[in-house]
Protein backbone atom coordinates (compact mmCIF):
# COMPACT_ATOMS: atom_id res chain seq x y z
CA UNK A 1 0.00 0.00 0.00
CA UNK A 2 1.45 3.31 -1.36
CA UNK A 3 0.18 6.28 0.09
CA UNK A 4 0.88 10.02 -0.29
CA UNK A 5 0.53 12.61 2.74
CA UNK A 6 0.02 15.94 3.43
CA UNK A 7 3.51 17.03 4.88
CA UNK A 8 1.96 19.43 7.40
CA UNK A 9 -0.35 16.92 9.26
CA UNK A 10 0.75 16.65 12.86
CA UNK A 11 1.79 13.27 14.85
CA UNK A 12 1.54 11.13 11.39
CA UNK A 13 4.55 9.75 10.50
CA UNK A 14 5.94 7.33 13.20
CA UNK A 15 2.22 6.20 13.09
CA UNK A 16 1.26 5.54 9.15
CA UNK A 17 4.67 4.23 8.73
CA UNK A 18 3.16 1.27 10.72
CA UNK A 19 0.55 0.60 8.87
CA UNK A 20 1.88 1.68 4.77
CA UNK A 21 4.45 -0.22 2.91
CA UNK A 22 5.68 3.42 1.20
CA UNK A 23 5.36 6.64 2.26
CA UNK A 24 5.51 9.64 0.61
CA UNK A 25 5.03 12.99 2.08
CA UNK A 26 4.31 16.26 0.30
CA UNK A 27 2.98 19.75 0.80
CA UNK A 28 -0.99 20.07 0.38
CA UNK A 29 -0.85 22.55 -2.47
CA UNK A 30 2.28 20.21 -4.47
CA UNK A 31 -0.41 17.02 -5.11
CA UNK A 32 -0.32 16.93 -9.19
CA UNK A 33 -1.81 13.94 -11.22
CA UNK A 34 2.24 12.48 -11.63
CA UNK A 35 2.90 12.80 -7.75
CA UNK A 36 -0.26 10.31 -6.94
CA UNK A 37 -0.89 8.38 -10.24
CA UNK A 38 0.64 5.15 -8.65
CA UNK A 39 -0.43 6.06 -4.96
CA UNK A 40 -3.22 3.56 -3.45
CA UNK A 41 -4.82 6.42 -0.91
CA UNK A 42 -3.91 10.18 -0.09
CA UNK A 43 -4.10 11.64 3.29
CA UNK A 44 -4.74 15.29 3.10
CA UNK A 45 -6.02 18.98 4.25
CA UNK A 46 -8.18 21.27 2.72
CA UNK A 47 -5.42 22.63 0.64
CA UNK A 48 -5.17 19.45 -1.68
CA UNK A 49 -8.09 20.28 -3.75
CA UNK A 50 -9.59 16.34 -4.77
CA UNK A 51 -11.41 16.11 -8.04
CA UNK A 52 -11.02 14.58 -11.63
CA UNK A 53 -7.85 16.71 -12.72
CA UNK A 54 -5.93 15.31 -9.96
CA UNK A 55 -7.54 11.59 -10.03
CA UNK A 56 -8.60 10.28 -13.54
CA UNK A 57 -5.80 7.77 -14.24
CA UNK A 58 -4.38 7.39 -10.72
CA UNK A 59 -5.23 4.14 -8.92
CA UNK A 60 -6.05 5.78 -5.78
CA UNK A 61 -8.64 4.01 -4.11
CA UNK A 62 -9.22 5.89 -0.71
CA UNK A 63 -9.19 9.63 0.55
CA UNK A 64 -8.18 10.43 4.17
CA UNK A 65 -9.04 14.20 4.89
CA UNK A 66 -7.47 15.31 8.48
CA UNK A 67 -10.63 18.35 8.79
CA UNK A 68 -14.01 18.51 9.87
CA UNK A 69 -14.65 19.98 6.38
CA UNK A 70 -15.06 18.37 2.80
CA UNK A 71 -15.64 20.58 0.48
CA UNK A 72 -12.29 20.48 -1.26
CA UNK A 73 -13.37 16.45 -2.27
CA UNK A 74 -15.07 16.40 -5.09
CA UNK A 75 -17.44 13.66 -3.94
CA UNK A 76 -20.03 13.44 -7.00
CA UNK A 77 -16.67 12.21 -8.96
CA UNK A 78 -15.37 10.18 -6.49
CA UNK A 79 -18.86 8.66 -6.08
CA UNK A 80 -18.67 8.14 -9.78
CA UNK A 81 -14.89 7.18 -10.16
CA UNK A 82 -15.26 4.57 -6.80
CA UNK A 83 -13.11 6.07 -4.86
CA UNK A 84 -14.26 6.11 -1.42
CA UNK A 85 -13.89 9.11 1.46
CA UNK A 86 -13.73 10.00 4.83
CA UNK A 87 -13.26 13.02 7.12
CA UNK A 88 -12.92 13.58 10.84
CA UNK A 89 -16.64 14.77 11.85
CA UNK A 90 -15.67 16.60 15.42
CA UNK A 91 -12.25 16.12 15.75
CA UNK A 92 -11.40 19.89 16.36
CA UNK A 93 -15.03 21.01 17.83
CA UNK A 94 -13.27 21.30 21.67
CA UNK A 95 -9.99 23.32 20.21
CA UNK A 96 -12.92 26.00 18.12
CA UNK A 97 -14.64 26.19 21.33
CA UNK A 98 -11.71 26.97 23.60
CA UNK A 99 -10.94 29.51 20.90
CA UNK A 100 -14.17 31.12 21.01
CA UNK A 101 -14.16 31.11 24.94
CA UNK A 102 -10.73 33.01 25.12
CA UNK A 103 -11.99 35.84 22.42
CA UNK A 104 -15.38 36.22 24.03
CA UNK A 105 -13.21 36.62 27.24
CA UNK A 106 -11.35 39.23 25.56
CA UNK A 107 -13.97 41.03 23.91
CA UNK A 108 -15.50 41.20 27.37
CA UNK A 109 -12.56 42.94 29.10
CA UNK A 110 -12.06 45.42 25.90
CA UNK A 111 -15.70 46.54 26.58
CA UNK A 112 -15.82 46.17 30.11
CA UNK A 113 -19.29 44.59 30.14
CA UNK A 114 -20.10 41.22 31.37
CA UNK A 115 -21.22 38.72 28.64
CA UNK A 116 -23.89 37.16 31.12
CA UNK A 117 -27.37 38.39 30.26
CA UNK A 118 -26.57 38.89 26.40
CA UNK A 119 -27.61 36.95 23.56
CA UNK A 120 -25.61 34.48 21.55
CA UNK A 121 -26.47 32.82 18.25
CA UNK A 122 -25.54 29.81 16.84
CA UNK A 123 -25.63 29.32 13.36
CA UNK A 124 -25.48 25.59 12.26
CA UNK A 125 -25.48 23.45 15.36
CA UNK A 126 -23.06 20.43 14.89
CA UNK A 127 -20.23 18.94 16.46
CA UNK A 128 -18.88 22.62 16.72
CA UNK A 129 -21.77 24.26 17.15
CA UNK A 130 -22.95 22.71 20.05
CA UNK A 131 -19.93 22.94 22.16
CA UNK A 132 -20.02 26.56 21.58
CA UNK A 133 -23.36 26.74 22.74
CA UNK A 134 -22.36 25.45 25.60
CA UNK A 135 -19.26 27.95 26.19
CA UNK A 136 -21.87 30.71 26.02
CA UNK A 137 -24.48 29.18 28.31
CA UNK A 138 -21.41 28.76 31.01
CA UNK A 139 -20.94 32.34 30.37
CA UNK A 140 -24.33 33.58 31.66
CA UNK A 141 -25.07 33.93 28.08
CA UNK A 142 -28.65 33.41 26.52
CA UNK A 143 -28.77 30.72 23.37
CA UNK A 144 -30.28 31.03 20.20
CA UNK A 145 -29.54 27.95 17.86
CA UNK A 146 -30.40 28.30 13.87
CA UNK A 147 -29.46 25.19 12.02
CA UNK A 148 -32.38 24.55 9.23
CA UNK A 149 -31.47 21.38 8.01
CA UNK A 150 -31.69 19.69 11.19
CA UNK A 151 -35.06 21.22 11.97
CA UNK A 152 -35.94 19.47 8.79
CA UNK A 153 -35.39 16.31 10.83
CA UNK A 154 -35.89 17.09 14.47
CA UNK A 155 -39.13 19.00 14.14
CA UNK A 156 -39.71 22.82 15.66
CA UNK A 157 -39.36 24.35 18.88
CA UNK A 158 -35.23 23.75 19.45
CA UNK A 159 -34.54 26.01 16.03
CA UNK A 160 -34.85 29.70 15.38
CA UNK A 161 -35.13 31.42 12.28
CA UNK A 162 -31.88 33.54 11.09
CA UNK A 163 -34.04 36.37 10.88
CA UNK A 164 -34.88 35.90 14.51
CA UNK A 165 -30.84 35.90 15.33
CA UNK A 166 -30.64 38.91 13.26
CA UNK A 167 -33.18 40.96 15.28
CA UNK A 168 -32.28 39.63 18.82
CA UNK A 169 -28.74 38.94 18.69
CA UNK A 170 -25.61 40.65 20.47
CA UNK A 171 -23.29 37.64 19.13
CA UNK A 172 -23.83 35.80 15.76
CA UNK A 173 -20.94 32.81 15.41
CA UNK A 174 -21.20 30.49 12.04
CA UNK A 175 -20.27 27.09 12.50
CA UNK A 176 -21.97 25.54 9.05
CA UNK A 177 -20.43 23.92 6.66
CA UNK A 178 -19.22 25.49 2.67
CA UNK A 179 -22.53 24.31 0.65
CA UNK A 180 -23.09 26.19 -2.77
CA UNK A 181 -26.15 24.50 -3.93
CA UNK A 182 -29.07 22.88 -2.77
CA UNK A 183 -31.74 23.70 -0.56
CA UNK A 184 -29.80 25.20 2.08
CA UNK A 185 -26.72 26.92 0.67
CA UNK A 186 -24.07 28.62 3.31
CA UNK A 187 -22.36 30.36 0.25
CA UNK A 188 -22.01 33.82 0.98
CA UNK A 189 -24.76 33.28 3.51
CA UNK A 190 -23.83 36.35 5.61
CA UNK A 191 -24.42 38.95 2.62
CA UNK A 192 -25.33 42.28 2.24
CA UNK A 193 -29.17 41.34 2.91
CA UNK A 194 -28.17 39.65 6.32
CA UNK A 195 -26.06 42.78 7.52
CA UNK A 196 -28.75 45.01 6.45
CA UNK A 197 -31.24 43.22 8.59
CA UNK A 198 -28.90 42.67 11.95
CA UNK A 199 -30.63 45.25 14.25
CA UNK A 200 -28.12 45.13 17.51
CA UNK A 201 -25.04 45.79 15.90
CA UNK A 202 -23.52 42.34 17.08
CA UNK A 203 -20.16 40.73 16.88
CA UNK A 204 -20.05 38.67 13.81
CA UNK A 205 -17.89 35.28 13.87
CA UNK A 206 -16.68 33.23 11.71
CA UNK A 207 -14.72 30.12 11.88
CA UNK A 208 -16.12 28.14 9.96
CA UNK A 209 -15.20 28.93 5.92
CA UNK A 210 -14.09 32.15 4.45
CA UNK A 211 -16.76 31.80 1.52
CA UNK A 212 -19.65 31.67 3.87
CA UNK A 213 -19.32 35.72 4.45
CA UNK A 214 -19.19 38.02 1.43
CA UNK A 215 -15.73 39.94 2.31
CA UNK A 216 -17.35 43.40 0.96
CA UNK A 217 -20.43 43.00 2.61
CA UNK A 218 -18.76 42.58 5.76
CA UNK A 219 -16.23 44.92 5.69
CA UNK A 220 -19.68 47.44 4.92
CA UNK A 221 -21.01 46.21 8.05
CA UNK A 222 -17.93 47.10 10.21
CA UNK A 223 -17.45 50.57 8.26
CA UNK A 224 -21.01 51.54 8.59
CA UNK A 225 -21.90 50.23 12.19
CA UNK A 226 -24.26 47.30 10.91
CA UNK A 227 -22.06 45.08 12.99
CA UNK A 228 -19.94 46.27 16.32
CA UNK A 229 -16.84 43.81 15.66
CA UNK A 230 -15.64 40.88 14.04
CA UNK A 231 -14.12 37.56 14.67
CA UNK A 232 -12.40 36.22 12.13
CA UNK A 233 -10.66 32.88 11.22
CA UNK A 234 -11.48 32.15 7.94
CA UNK A 235 -11.05 34.22 4.63
CA UNK A 236 -12.34 34.42 1.10
CA UNK A 237 -9.48 33.65 -1.34
CA UNK A 238 -6.89 32.03 1.27
CA UNK A 239 -3.86 32.73 1.52
CA UNK A 240 -4.13 35.90 -0.65
CA UNK A 241 -6.93 37.00 2.22
CA UNK A 242 -8.28 41.26 2.04
CA UNK A 243 -5.56 43.13 4.18
CA UNK A 244 -8.52 46.02 4.88
CA UNK A 245 -10.98 43.69 6.90
CA UNK A 246 -7.64 41.99 8.90
CA UNK A 247 -6.89 45.09 10.07
CA UNK A 248 -10.63 46.48 10.93
CA UNK A 249 -11.59 43.25 13.24
CA UNK A 250 -11.12 42.32 16.32
CA UNK A 251 -9.43 38.99 16.31
CA UNK A 252 -7.92 38.21 12.60
CA UNK A 253 -6.11 34.68 12.60
CA UNK A 254 -4.82 32.53 9.94
CA UNK A 255 -7.61 29.43 9.79
CA UNK A 256 -5.95 28.28 13.63
CA UNK A 257 -9.11 28.18 15.68
CA UNK A 258 -9.03 23.97 15.84
CA UNK A 259 -5.18 24.03 15.70
CA UNK A 260 -4.80 23.10 18.96
CA UNK A 261 -2.71 19.77 19.50
CA UNK A 262 -5.43 17.91 20.95
CA UNK A 263 -7.70 18.76 17.60
CA UNK A 264 -4.69 17.81 15.87
CA UNK A 265 -4.36 14.75 17.43
CA UNK A 266 -7.57 14.00 17.03
CA UNK A 267 -7.47 14.55 13.34
CA UNK A 268 -4.90 12.11 12.91
CA UNK A 269 -6.06 9.55 14.43
CA UNK A 270 -9.42 9.39 13.02
CA UNK A 271 -7.98 9.98 9.29
CA UNK A 272 -5.57 7.09 10.25
CA UNK A 273 -8.18 4.70 11.93
CA UNK A 274 -10.57 5.23 8.57
CA UNK A 275 -7.73 4.42 6.17
CA UNK A 276 -6.74 1.00 8.16
CA UNK A 277 -10.70 0.24 8.57
CA UNK A 278 -10.45 0.59 4.57
CA UNK A 279 -7.61 -1.49 3.70
CA UNK A 280 -7.90 -4.00 6.40
CA UNK A 281 -4.78 -3.48 8.59
CA UNK A 282 -5.05 -3.33 11.91
CA UNK A 283 -4.90 0.03 13.53
CA UNK A 284 -1.47 -0.67 15.53
CA UNK A 285 -0.96 3.53 16.43
CA UNK A 286 -0.84 5.56 19.57
CA UNK A 287 -1.06 9.25 18.34
CA UNK A 288 -0.83 11.59 21.87
CA UNK A 289 0.41 15.28 21.73
CA UNK A 290 2.84 16.51 23.78
CA UNK A 291 2.74 17.82 27.22
CA UNK A 292 2.56 21.63 27.64
CA UNK A 293 5.51 23.69 28.58
CA UNK A 294 4.20 25.06 31.35
CA UNK A 295 1.43 22.66 32.93
CA UNK A 296 1.04 24.52 35.79
CA UNK A 297 -1.37 27.67 35.50
CA UNK A 298 -1.30 30.38 38.39
CA UNK A 299 -3.76 32.31 38.49
CA UNK A 300 -6.25 35.30 40.08
CA UNK A 301 -9.16 34.66 38.52
CA UNK A 302 -10.77 32.36 35.25
CA UNK A 303 -10.06 34.81 32.78
CA UNK A 304 -6.26 35.17 33.44
CA UNK A 305 -6.10 31.53 33.99
CA UNK A 306 -7.62 30.95 30.37
CA UNK A 307 -5.92 33.40 28.85
CA UNK A 308 -2.72 31.78 30.14
CA UNK A 309 -4.20 29.31 28.32
CA UNK A 310 -4.53 30.63 25.02
CA UNK A 311 -4.80 33.99 24.32
CA UNK A 312 -5.88 34.58 20.64
CA UNK A 313 -4.47 37.93 20.64
CA UNK A 314 -0.76 36.50 20.06
CA UNK A 315 -2.17 34.59 16.33
CA UNK A 316 -4.10 38.03 15.56
CA UNK A 317 -1.15 40.13 16.16
CA UNK A 318 0.97 38.08 14.12
CA UNK A 319 -1.25 37.73 11.36
CA UNK A 320 -1.60 41.44 11.15
CA UNK A 321 1.89 41.78 11.64
CA UNK A 322 2.34 39.94 8.18
CA UNK A 323 -0.43 39.23 6.42
CA UNK A 324 1.62 37.56 3.74
CA UNK A 325 3.13 34.63 6.19
CA UNK A 326 -0.73 33.49 6.05
CA UNK A 327 0.47 29.88 4.95
CA UNK A 328 3.56 29.91 6.92
CA UNK A 329 1.92 30.88 9.80
CA UNK A 330 -0.93 28.16 9.63
CA UNK A 331 1.82 25.64 8.77
CA UNK A 332 3.95 26.09 11.25
CA UNK A 333 1.42 26.86 14.04
CA UNK A 334 3.13 26.30 18.11
CA UNK A 335 1.68 24.03 20.39
CA UNK A 336 -1.89 24.82 22.06
CA UNK A 337 -3.01 22.60 24.35
CA UNK A 338 -6.57 22.33 25.48
CA UNK A 339 -7.77 22.96 29.33
CA UNK A 340 -7.49 19.09 30.26
CA UNK A 341 -3.88 19.61 30.10
CA UNK A 342 -3.40 21.73 32.58
CA UNK A 343 -3.85 21.94 36.61
CA UNK A 344 -4.56 25.21 37.94
CA UNK A 345 -3.53 27.07 41.12
CA UNK A 346 -5.07 30.15 42.59
CA UNK A 347 -2.82 32.82 42.91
Amino acid sequence: MKVIVDNKIPFIREAIEHIADEVVYAPGQAFTPELVKDADALVIRTRTRCDRALLEGSRVRFIATATIGFDHIDTEYCREAGVEWANAPGCNAPSVAQYLHSALLLLQMKRDKPLRGLTMGIVGVGHVGSLVAEVAGDLGMKVLLNDPPREEQEGPGRYAPLHRLAEECDFISFHVPLVREGKHPTFHLADEAFFRSLRRRPVFINTSRGEVADTQALLQALESGQISDAIIDVWEHEPDIDRTLLQSVFLGTPHIAGYSADGKANATRMALTALCRFFGRKPDFHIAPPKPLNPVITASNETEAYLQMYDPRRDSDALKAHPEQFEQLRGDYPLRRERQAYLFRQG
